[in-house]
């Protein structure tokens, strides 16, 4: 066996079960998004004072951002810590569109584009495309509304009815829902976050 072979087989080794783990995160964020949607909430983007570290606003409550950390929460991943706590370290690189002087352990995590920061900081970004089959279940989707309004929301490993885009789980008014929205507003953000 030649050196480019055992090279090959070595790296092939090594991601091979990476590759399989990444996956495996990929269906349990999915899974835990999903079980989400049986949560009765409310859309509220109303500021609430928030326990730290492991806070959440109140059960039945909730806006787009609150999907996602609560669905990293199942995994035990706390994204207000760890935003927070990056924020604290490197507030420079962070959106000052609320005018904001010093990190606020209460909101930051809850605010779109800081967390479009903090998964482009840590995460994987994905490529932005008008294709169905470059986004995969656990990626996590930003898109503009408009009027300076962004959005957030996790593919879960659920089609469509005809069978070509994953399914989104979001709240954008409607409560934490399972819809077929992926291409419904720009997207400006793709991202796959492990978790680590």
């Amino acid at each position: 066996m030649n050196f480019n072979r055992i090279v090959l087989l070595f790296l092939l080794l090594i991601v091979a079960p990476l590759r399989a783990q990444t996956v495996r995160w990929q269906e349990q964020l999915s899974q835990a998004a999903i079980t989400l949607t049986k949560d009765q909430v409310t859309y509220d983007p109303t500021y609430f004072r928030i326990s730290y570290p492991m806070g959440d606003v109140p059960a039945g409550k909730g806006v787009c951002t609150d999907v996602i950390i609560r669905a990293y929460r199942k995994l035990g991943v706390d994204l207000q810590a760890l935003v927070h706590t990056d924020m604290q370290a490197h507030f420079g690189v962070y959106p000052k569109r609320w005018g904001l002087k010093k990190t606020d352990s209460n909101i930051d995590h809850r605010r779109v584009p800081n967390l479009m920061v903090f998964f482009t900081r840590f995460g994987i970004v994905k490529k932005m495309s008008n294709m169905a089959t470059d986004y995969l279940p656990g990626d996590i989707v930003c898109w503009d509304l408009g009027g300076g309004i962004t959005h957030i929301g996790l593919l879960i490993n659920r089609k469509s009815t005809d069978g070509k885009r994953y399914l989104i789980v979001h709240n954008i008014g409607g409560g934490q829902v399972m819809e077929d929205c992926l291409f419904s507003w720009k997207i400006i953000g793709h991202y796959s976050y492990g978790g680590t």
